[in-house]
């Protein structure tokens, strides 16, 4: 398959190791395959433990000239990293629709998403403080300081290949790290193209690798190797929680991004069509493939029947299709398999009395394309409240109080993102608080950005990633206490 790209260079199928673009030892390769047509782009070297042992190797040996570098010199670098990717933000974003399915504006959208992260922490780097701290006689000096934690693992989701990878990667590189990657299978290619405006930029040798193909023999390398010093992961709780065990054996630090079930609630004293603006934005981006989509649609029941008319119209105006053409608003999901699973999820439902107000069928345009979908008369036994729902279906809840609201959102293990929509300054602030959640949006149904801090509770992971917050992950404290200051 042939992409519309002008920079063809930065469609890359080789590993990145060392500064070099390798096969794989066995020459072996795995097809990435466009999710709305089934056409396979291309073929990518598949990478197992020797490869990933070695691009450890590699980003150890790279690790301490690139700490040594004078902080203004990384943040040039960086400078110099986001700009190209700037320049770059139509390739590359050709180059994510094709391997992943989301509409052209959603890709470029996350292409100047994820490069905001790494002009941010090329700015947050400079800020990375110690402190002096009084000590207990005067013959003594404390001094605090903060130090790169050393070789950082990455691996990454389908679902934002870009964004997902520029989080981590920034911060770490920022903090004085070098980093082993390991994106998706599913879509690799936008990985090898930001790495290659990365060697542009002048990141040096060893500083970043890429390695994707055999998942669990890279996994078990990255958790295994003593070099790896922290793993930072985005994806399923119980993956993330597998590689978390497997760290402790090396008691390595992580950071980990798991699951959601996001409970979005509309007060009868919301403004209604903010509220479905936000639900529409919330619930079917990326065709409803986020951690923080909306999971449950909670409405007081007031306002529950014009809520779902609005909704309804709003999911019916959705245009379904290949997102490289530019009238489409909503695309595949990654797979055929996924795309099974969300069908599963409306049966479900459906045979335990749910409605389906809109949609519920496979698209005529394709196997991995789902009707945006509404279900009405739902409740807690069904799937969809207590599983997260990777796919383009709003189920939505009734509830009578303030109260309920509450018990019903946090009446799950996940504590990723949560929304709410009313205009009571009063109930803004207690809901607010009593949600168990790491994100909160407020009338708000776009969440994310660089200067903000992201992350949740409960089984949904922890550590944050953005904001002056995501530049902890990948520091060690030390403290040093000067003796014999009265000599």
């Amino acid at each position: 398959m042939k992409l519309k790209i002008i920079d063809q260079d930065l469609l890359k199928t080789k590993a990145f190791i060392d500064g070099k673009w390798v096969d794989s030892d066995d020459r072996s390769t795995f097809p990435v395959i466009n999710p709305a047509t089934g056409e396979v782009i291309c073929e990518v070297v598949s990478c197992g433990k020797n490869e990933t042992r070695r691009a450890i190797e590699a980003a150890e040996k790279a690790r301490p000239s690139w700490q040594k570098i004078p902080i203004k010199e990384k943040a040039n670098i960086l400078r110099k990293w986001f700009e190209l990717m700037v320049e770059a933000q139509e390739d590359l974003a050709q180059i994510l629709t094709a391997e992943q399915g989301k509409p052209l504006f959603e890709s470029r959208g996350e292409i100047a998403y994820g490069a905001n992260f790494i002009e941010w922490f090329a700015e947050e780097g400079k800020r990375i403080y110690g402190d002096i701290i009084p000590p207990p006689s005067n013959d003594k000096r404390i001094v605090v300081i903060k130090q790169p934690v050393g070789v950082v693992a990455c691996i990454t989701p389908w679902n934002f290949p870009n964004a997902m990878l520029t989080r981590k990667i920034a911060p770490a590189l920022a903090a004085g790290c070098s980093v082993v990657c390991k994106p998706a299978n599913a879509t690799p290619l936008s990985a090898f193209a930001f790495t290659e405006l990365a060697v542009r930029a002048g990141v040096p040798r060893g500083v970043i690798n890429i390695v994707a193909g055999k998942t669990s023999e890279i996994g078990e390398e990255m958790t295994s190797n003593p070099i790896v010093k922290k793993l930072t992961f985005t994806g399923s709780t119980p993956i993330g929680k597998k590689l978390m065990a497997d760290c402790a054996a090396t008691v390595k630090r992580t950071s980990m991004e798991l699951g959601g079930n996001a409970p979005f609630i509309v007060f009868d004293d919301a403004d209604l069509d903010a509220a479905v603006a936000g639900a529409m934005i919330c619930k079917f981006r990326n065709a409803g493939q986020t951690c923080v989509c909306a999971n449950r649609i909670l409405v007081q029941e007031n306002i529950y029947d014009k809520f779902i008319t609005r909704l309804k119209e709003a999911a019916e105006s959705l245009v379904i299709g290949d997102g490289k053409n530019d009238d489409v608003t909503i695309g595949p999901l990654i797979n055929e398999k996924a795309a099974n699973d969300v069908i599963d999820f409306i049966e479900d439902a459906k045979s335990k009395g749910a409605e389906i107000l809109t949609g519920g069928n496979r698209s005529e345009a394709g196997n991995c394309f789902i009707e945006p979908t509404i279900l009405g008369n739902v409740d807690q036994s069904m799937r969809v409240f207590n599983e997260e729902i990777f796919g383009p279906i709003a189920p939505i809840f009734k509830f009578k109080t303030e109260q309920e609201a509450i018990e019903i959102a946090n009446n799950t293990e996940f504590g990723l993102a949560c929304y709410f929509y009313s205009r009571d300054i009063g109930r803004i602030w207690r809901v607010g608080e009593a949600l168990e959640f790491g994100i909160v949006g407020i009338n708000e149904g776009i969440i994310s950005n660089e200067m903000a801090p992201f992350g949740g509770i409960k089984e949904s992971g922890q550590g944050r990633e953005g904001s002056k917050y995501g530049l902890d992950d990948y520091l060690e404290i030390k403290y040093m206490c000067l003796g014999g200051i009265d000599n």
